[in-house]
C-alpha cells in the first residue's frame, strides 16, 4: 500500500472554516461554499443575532456584545482542531476582532485570517459613521454598492425598508465600534497570524489599492489578491476554492510547527 503524503495526512484532519457575512446579511452567501472549498474543509457560517433564524434576538452594535455572543463557542471550536476565519466586508472586521480576542484568551491561533471587500481599520470611507445619516443620504451610498433592492421592495415603507434597513444601520454601528476598538492599543493592533486579503476588481468601496494597507494589521505573512467582481464577490466560486486551498496548504505547512510565518514570507499578488 502506498504511503500517504504530508498533504494526504492533513486531509484526514479536517479544517473548520468559520465565515462571517457582510452588513445586513445572514449566511446565504456561504451556502455553496462547502462544495467549492474542496476536501477536508468544513465551512461553518457564523450567524449574528437579528437575522435569519436569529431574527428575534437583539442585534449587537459593539465589541463587548459581539464577543459575548460569538467568542465562547469559537473558543471551544479553536481548541478542538485546526481552523481558519474568513469575513466579508463587515464580516472582515468581525473576523479580525475575533482573532484578536482569541489571542487574548490564549486560544490556539487560526491557520490564517482571511478578509474580503473591507478597508483596513485605520482607513476612512463614506459608509463609516453613516449609520445615523437620514435615508436620503444613506440610501445613495448603499445604492452605489448595489445593496438596494429593485422593484416594489425598494419603495419607501416597503418590506426592505422595514426589515433590512434597520439591520444595516445597526451593522454600520457595529462596524464603527469595531474599527474604533481596533485602533485602541488595549483591544486592537496587529494579529500574529498569516493574513489573506481579497479585493473585488470593481468594488467602489474597498478598492484593491486601498486593501494593500492591511499589511499594517499583521505581524505574519500577507497575501493580497484581486478577484473579478464588485463589492459582493463572495458568491464567486473562485473565492472559496482559493481559501479552501489555503486551508489545506497552511495545515500541511503548520502540522507540528508554529503557525506564524517569517516576515520574509510576505507577498502580494493578483487574480484577474
Amino acid at each position: 500500500m502506498a504511503s500517504l503524503t504530508a498533504v494526504d495526512e492533513v486531509v484526514e484532519q479536517r479544517v473548520r472554516l468559520h465565515c462571517l457575512a457582510h452588513a445586513g446579511a445572514g449566511v446565504a452567501s456561504y451556502q455553496r461554499w462547502s462544495l467549492a472549498a474542496g476536501p477536508a474543509v468544513d465551512v461553518a457560517a457564523l450567524l449574528l443575532p437579528g437575522r435569519d433564524g436569529r431574527r428575534r434576538e437583539p442585534r449587537v452594535t459593539d465589541r463587548a456584545g459581539l464577543l459575548a455572543d460569538l467568542l465562547g463557542p469559537l473558543l471551544d471550536a479553536a481548541r478542538s482542531g485546526p481552523y481558519a476565519l474568513y469575513g466579508h466586508s463587515l464580516g472582515a472586521l468581525v473576523a479580525y476582532t475575533l482573532t484578536r480576542a482569541l489571542a487574548q484568551e490564549g486560544a490556539p491561533p487560526p491557520l490564517f485570517l482571511a478578509v474580503g471587500a473591507c478597508l483596513p481599520p485605520h482607513a476612512t470611507a463614506a459608509l463609516i459613521g453613516a449609520a445615523e445619516a437620514p435615508d436620503e443620504q444613506l440610501l445613495p451610498l448603499l445604492g452605489a454598492l448595489g445593496s438596494l433592492p429593485k422593484g416594489p421592495a425598494a419603495r419607501p415603507g416597503g418590506l426592505w425598508h422595514r426589515s433590512v434597513l434597520p439591520v444595516l444601520r445597526d451593522d454600520l454601528r457595529l462596524a464603527k465600534a469595531l474599527r474604533q476598538a481596533a485602533l485602541d492599543p488595549v483591544t486592537g493592533g496587529p494579529v500574529n497570524v498569516p493574513l489573506l486579503v481579497f479585493a473585488g476588481s470593481d468594488d467602489p468601496l474597498a478598492v484593491p489599492t486601498a486593501l494593500q494597507e492591511w499589511r499594517r494589521w499583521t505581524t505574519g505573512p500577507i497575501t493580497v489578491r484581486t478577484l473579478i467582481g464588485d463589492h459582493f464577490f463572495a458568491g464567486n466560486t473562485a473565492l472559496p476554492a482559493m481559501i479552501g486551498d489555503a486551508c489545506r496548504e497552511r495545515a500541511a505547512l503548520t502540522k507540528g510547527t508554529p503557525q506564524a510565518g517569517p516576515a520574509a514570507d510576505r507577498t502580494t499578488g493578483g487574480e484577474r
